[in-house]
């Protein structure tokens, strides 16, 4: 039962976090299903693509609704991020097979490694955003974007990150719109690749789907209570001290 309680609230304070910044679900949840809940990394990568997938279809729906996506530009990711997930999960199953935990190592590097890449950025995502004119994409430009997916698809399937951060960093060098249609876009496009990351890691085994109902329950409350308090808190601040503590955590992965 404690056990079963500690998911509900590392779900319910995952929530929270994300509807209060915007950061993704996978940089904040991984370390703390890894190093809290103990659970094995490759287990938690599955689990988390997962728990990302359901918790960002509400999200995709709102902005279908209210126009903010940009279908071209999700499609052109998708023709990159699908076979780079298919790529990232089976070269995951293909350690496992060779190395056996070994591939536990490996993901714990590499999620290491995005975690002390994915602050930096996010520390300096203003002046970056700031020093890229509004344009709106190119044929040109949708071949860049379509490498972008398969970038961040091989990433999502070898780690459950890099969906939203990742994504909408890169995006900035190819395409920029209004904040609203650039994180409708990412979001939608989200919910395309988590779900098949889910789905191919679920069919490998790598899923533990009764964490990630205990998560959920935890999570939709938090989403709703950080919606609320992110109007009450200085939200600067709180990216700030969170980027330094997944700098941190990040850091610490590496360390064997």
């Amino acid at each position: 039962m404690s056990l079963l309680l500690a998911k509900v609230l590392i779900g319910f304070f995952v929530g929270t976090l994300i509807g209060m910044t915007g950061l993704g679900g996978g940089v904040l949840l991984l370390p703390m299903l890894i190093f809290g809940l103990h659970i094995r990394p490759i287990i938690a990568v599955g689990s988390d693509a997962l728990f990302n997938f359901t918790t960002k279809i509400p999200a995709s729906i709102m902005h279908l609704r209210k126009g903010t996506v940009r279908r071209k530009v999700v499609l052109a990711l998708a023709l990159g991020s699908m076979p780079g997930s298919v790529a990232g999960v089976a070269f995951l199953n293909h350690l496992r097979n060779v190395y056996g935990a070994g591939v536990d190592t490996f993901i714990k590097m590499a999620i290491g490694i995005l975690l002390v890449c994915i602050p930096i950025l996010l520390l300096f995502q203003t002046k970056i955003e700031d020093s890229v004119s509004h344009r709106p994409p190119t044929m040109k430009s949708f071949v860049g974007i379509t490498l972008i997916g398969l970038v961040s698809g091989v990433l999502v399937g070898m780690t459950s990150v890099g969906s939203g951060s990742i994504v909408m960093m890169l995006l900035l060098l190819f395409y920029s719109f209004h904040p609203r249609v650039m994180v409708g876009t990412d979001i939608v496009h989200a919910v395309f690749l988590t779900g098949v990351t889910s789905a191919l890691h679920y069919r490998i085994g790598n899923v533990n789907l009764p964490l990630v109902g205990a998560l959920l329950i935890g999570s939709i409350p938090g989403g709703i209570l950080g919606s609320h308090l992110s109007t009450r808190v200085p939200l600067p601040w709180l990216r700030r001290i969170l980027c330094v503590v997944l700098l941190a955590t990040g850091v610490r992965m590496l360390i064997p």
